[in-house]
């Protein structure tokens, strides 16, 4: 474990440790996600360049919103498919459940 020393003003310091936030595990939970945004972005801008090195033709506003489309219709499939699996593996275990009683 590494031990870091940072200096805050001072209000911040008192609301932060007020809200809980100087603990370690919350200041790993934020360090984290932190690095999370910024990796996200980063593969955004490099998506972003090869996009535009791609030199490929614009798309229409119709054209974005049915590939927006496809997608949310992709993933409401997936969502209901997963929904219908665990519903029926709770019928499955409520006759079980009932079977041994």
């Amino acid at each position: 474990m590494t031990t870091v020393q940072i200096t805050l003003p001072d209000q911040l310091a008192l609301d932060a440790q007020a809200a809980g936030l100087l603990s370690a595990e919350a200041m790993e939970r934020l360090l984290r996600e932190a690095m999370e945004r910024r990796a996200a972005v980063d593969q955004l801008f490099a998506a972003m360049d090869r996009a535009a090195a791609a030199d490929l033709p614009e798309m229409s506003m119709e054209e974005i919103q049915a590939e927006v489309d496809a997608v949310r219709d992709e993933r409401r499939a997936r969502h209901s498919n997963a929904s219908e699996l665990d519903g029926q593996s709770e019928c499955r275990d409520t006759a079980a459940s009932r079977s041994s009683r």
